[in-house]
C-alpha cells in the first residue's frame, strides 16, 4: 500500500537547514497496524503528515498504491486523501457548535462520488459503529473527551478509507476512555482497515503489532512489536 524510498524533508531556517527526516526508506502492507514511535524531534509526525499527503517529502520517493505521488498535483493528492485516508488527531478538530452528525459528514462534502441521498446514511453507520447513536443530533462541543474522540475516529471512517492515521489519538484522554478508543482502533483493524499510529505512549503502542522506531530522523527499528519478551520501557523512547 504504502513504500517509500531514502525519504527526506528538510526544513530551512535562517542560519542553516533542519533535516527532520533522513533517508527513510520502508513499506506499508494493506491492512497492517503500524506504531510510529521515537522521543521528541524524532520526525515521527513529520513522517505521518508525508505518508498522509498534508506536507511533501523534499527527497525520495513515494508511491500510493503502487502509484507514484511525487509530481502529483496538490489538488490530486487532496483527492486521494479524502477517498483513501482518514485521520484521528489529538486534538479531535471538531466543530464545536456543530452536532455530531454534520461533523462526521464533512469529509463527504468533499467527495463527489457519494450522492447526497446516500450520505446521512453512511454517517449514521459511522456514528452507529462508535457507539455513539444516541448523540448523533447532540452539539459537538458538548460531549466529554473521550465521546469527541469518537466522533473524530467515526468521521475518520465515514468514507470507507483505506488507511486511517491517528496522531496520539489517546494523548487528551483520561486511560480509561484512551482504552476504548484504541479498542475502536484495534476493532477497525481486524475489519480489514490499515491503520498507522503516532505515539508516544507504550500502553497505546501495543495495540499496534509493527512497531517503526525513529531517531534523528532516521528509522533505529522497525520489526514486530515487542511481546513480553524483556525489554525495557526505554526500547520504546
Amino acid at each position: 500500500m504504502i513504500r517509500v524510498r531514502n525519504l527526506g524533508k528538510r526544513y530551512e531556517e535562517e542560519g542553516g537547514g533542519l533535516d527532520a527526516l533522513r533517508g527513510i526508506s520502508l513499506k506499508i502492507d494493506r491492512g497492517e497496524f503500524a506504531a510510529i514511535m521515537g522521543p521528541s524531534g524524532s520526525g515521527k509526525s513529520t513522517l505521518m503528515h508525508i505518508l498522509g499527503f498534508l506536507d511533501r517529502p523534499t527527497a525520495g520517493s513515494y508511491a500510493f498504491l503502487d502509484k507514484s505521488i511525487n509530481n502529483l498535483s496538490n489538488r490530486e493528492l487532496a483527492g486521494i486523501r479524502n477517498r483513501e485516508m482518514g485521520f484521528v488527531f489529538q486534538a479531535f478538530n471538531l466543530l464545536g457548535r456543530s452536532s455530531v452528525a454534520q461533523n462526521v459528514e464533512i469529509p463527504l462534502l468533499y467527495n463527489d462520488s457519494i450522492p447526497a441521498h446516500q450520505r446521512r446514511f453512511l454517517v449514521e453507520e459511522a456514528i452507529r459503529a462508535v457507539g455513539l447513536s444516541e448523540k448523533i443530533d447532540a452539539e459537538a462541543g458538548k460531549l466529554s473527551g473521550g465521546q469527541k474522540q469518537r466522533v473524530a475516529i467515526a468521521r475518520a471512517i465515514v468514507g470507507n478509507p483505506s488507511v486511517i492515521f491517528a496522531d496520539e489519538p489517546t494523548g487528551n484522554l483520561d486511560s480509561a476512555s484512551g482504552s476504548q478508543i484504541m479498542g475502536l482502533l484495534k476493532r477497525f483493524h481486524r475489519e480489514g482497515k490499515t491503520i498507522i499510529l503516532v505515539t508516544h505512549e507504550t500502553y497505546t503502542a501495543a495495540f499496534a503489532e509493527r512497531l517503526i522506531r525513529l531517531k534523528d530522523g532516521k528509522v533505529e527499528f522497525d520489526g514486530p512489536m515487542p511481546r513480553d519478551n524483556g525489554v525495557g520501557e526505554n526500547f520504546f523512547k
